[in-house]
């Protein structure tokens, strides 16, 4: 038995076991640092907690909700944006023998309120008052819900709504005085977990209709912690900055693999402060999703057209050599084993370096050894791009339903376009109508009431349908083409991969922000493009059309010679019957506040084609339809 399969197979029963372990283990050694705001201008300050006094919030927040009276698989609620707090909670829920049921912050009232209600939840840890309003105006539909835990009780009277509600601190103080009582009943606790036991529910954004409750065992997310740690993707002197959502499962599934390997994890939510953060933290790991390398992309592209002609004429040269660069070495390393490339390109490659990579390098903090994308697909020309100017994105592949993480590019052998090998453990097929077919210890138990959903996409013998349609390679590599439901076909009858082409045109478009290929039972495909508005706007400046508003922006006829332009370039390279003959450029940009897209950034197509239905009318109107 490899030493790989002996760190998976001899797992715990549980990342609550995995994390006592973790904290015997290295108790004084930094687990956490967290942002700490300061008055007035500047960046925010950072502390740091030891996995030991980690362990001891973990401890008394779980011996806290043993007092308030939740019992082993019961549901704890968290609804909270990404911070220390977060990581603490899950753990002390996990740690209470309960199950995390996680919602995101910016989730409405009425769909908050169906999670709490669907799943059963006893408590909801909320962030503040207006996550607590959530609950408390809709309080009489939700029976099950005994008590609101406030971290930030900015706001709040104390005793309010008869103890309905109390801060976190006072939970804490509850469950350091219930351990003076019980000092051994959360090491118990633990003990007694076992590997089926629910451990953690996740609600599907769903890009069409109710959310489903994913329902995850606490043997999930123990083998997923032991399969970070075998494929080595992390070593304990790794810091890692995680800004993704925890509601989501790519977030959550970082956390494991952070107790397992042992590194420092910088914690901080707050996606406007990526900027300002990363420099100040200086990470050597980050995930995050296509869309945050997409808009780095186009931030950078902006700003050397800023700059006037000839640095954006240097830029343009400079992203060319990076994916030529990337290109050879890749295709060198997998015909030869060595990543070498032309002499010639080389010295470009050196050149272009000092000119615009060094720079890019060091807004990410300079020491970034590697990037995670996962969640969507990452437009391969943005992927080569950065891989040639050094900062090296692994795309990875994997559903709330298998545990977030079931493939992954590896290390240096990584390849654009894929999203790599299986995780250690887990097993893929490819059915005949080409879907991705997945087997392993991270798939889920089922949907939480739901045998009938759990049915459609779960055979018996373990087998799980993903709903993507794939390739694998002769060494493993796998490739997703598309989503199942969202091949579209022609009225000429030509099958058409709205992602392909979508990825494509960003890839081309410095000033897109998102794309919507539209065509299905249509005798051509159309496009509705939104614009990323500070990008535009700079644009805007530099064209006579200063001071506009973003909708004048785009309405003028200047934005829309100009994008059409970025329309042919995609379409020369495209099939016939793939080429966007006709699209429109939407008065605003898609956004989780209006609906647009799921809270990790996917896009809604079916909420985007009623919006904008007028848009894509408009765009058939006379057409022939066969």
């Amino acid at each position: 038995m490899t030493d790989t399969q002996t760190l998976i197979e001899n797992r715990p029963p549980s990342v609550a076991t995995l994390f006592l372990e973790r904290v015997e283990a290295t108790p004084d050694a930094e687990a956490y640092r967290y942002p700490v705001p300061t008055e007035g201008p500047g960046p925010d300050g950072w502390a740091s907690l030891t996995w030991g006094d980690a362990a001891s919030r973990v401890f008394s927040i779980a011996a806290g909700l043993m007092d308030l009276g939740v019992r082993p698989e019961e549901r704890v609620a968290i609804a909270s944006a990404t911070r220390v707090e977060w990581i603490l909670a899950d753990l002390g829920i996990l740690c209470a023998g309960a199950a995390t049921t996680t919602v995101y912050p910016s989730t409405n009232a009425d769909e908050t309120t169906f999670i709490l209600a669907d799943s059963g939840s006893r408590v909801l840890i909320a962030e503040d008052a207006q996550q607590l309003a959530k609950a408390r105006d809709r309080r009489p539909e939700l029976p099950d819900l005994k008590h609101v835990v406030v971290i930030d009780p900015k706001g709040l009277s104390a005793g309010e709504d008869d103890g309905w509600v109390l801060s976190l601190e006072e939970l804490e103080r509850r469950g350091a005085a219930y351990l003076e009582k019980h000092p051994q009943v959360v090491k118990e606790t633990v003990a007694a977990l076992s590997k089926d036991q629910l451990a953690t529910l996740i609600y599907t954004s769903g890009t069409t209709g109710r959310p489903k409750g994913v329902r995850l065992p606490h043997d999930c997310w123990s083998y997923m912690a032991r399969a970070i740690e075998a494929i080595s993707l992390l070593d304990k002197d790794d810091v890692q900055y995680l800004w993704l959502p925890l509601a989501h499962v790519f977030g959550k599934v970082l956390i494991a693999g952070h107790i397992s390997v042992g590194h420092i994890t910088a914690v901080d939510g707050r996606v406007d402060k990526i900027i300002e953060n990363l420099p100040v933290v200086r990470p050597t790991y980050m995930a995050a999703v296509p869309r945050i390398f997409e808009k780095v992309y186009n931030g950078v592209a902006g700003k050397a057209r800023a700059g006037g002609p000839a640095k954006y004429k240097i830029f343009k040269w400079a992203a060319e050599v990076a994916r030529e660069y990337a290109k050879a070495s890749q295709e060198n390393r997998r015909r030869t084993g060595s990543p070498t490339v032309p002499f010639a390109l080389a010295a470009q490659h050196a050149i272009a370096d000092k000119l615009v990579y060094a720079k890019i390098r060091e807004a990410f903090g300079g020491r970034l050894r590697a990037c995670v994308s996962g969640s969507a697909s990452l437009a391969p020309d943005i992927g080569y791009f950065f891989a040639g100017a050094g900062i090296h994105i692994l795309e990875g592949y994997g559903l709330t339903e298998s545990s977030a993480a079931s493939f992954l590019n590896p290390g240096e052998a990584y390849r654009i376009g894929t999203v790599g090998k299986p995780f250690p453990g887990t097993e893929v097929r490819i059915a005949e109508d080409g879907e991705v077919l997945l087997r392993g210890p991270g798939i889920m138990q089922g949907y939480h009431g739901l045998p009938e959903k759990t049915a459609e996409v779960l055979e018996p013998d373990g087998w799980f349908h993903t709903g993507d349609i794939g390739e694998l390679s002769a060494d493993g590599y796998l490739k997703i083409t598309d989503r199942k439901k969202d091949l579209i076909k022609t009225s000429g009858g030509k099958y058409v991969s709205p992602a392909e082409v979508e990825g494509q045109f960003k890839a081309v478009c410095p000033f897109v922000s998102n794309v919507l290929v539209i065509g299905a039972d249509r005798n051509f495909c159309s496009a509705l493009l939104a614009l990323d508005e500070p990008t535009i706007l700079g644009w805007a400046e530099e064209n006579g059309l200063g001071g506009r508003p973003y909708a004048a922006v785009v309405a003028s006829p200047a934005a829309r010679e100009l994008i059409d332009g970025y329309v042919q370039r995609v379409n020369a390279e495209l099939q016939r019957w793939q080429q966007i003959k006709s699209f429109r450029l939407l008065p605003r940009d898609l956004d989780v506040e209006h609906g647009d897209l799921t809270p990790s950034l996917k896009l809604k197509r079916p909420v985007v084609e009623r919006e904008f239905k007028d848009l894509i009318d408009e765009m058939y109107a006379g057409s022939r339809e066969m």
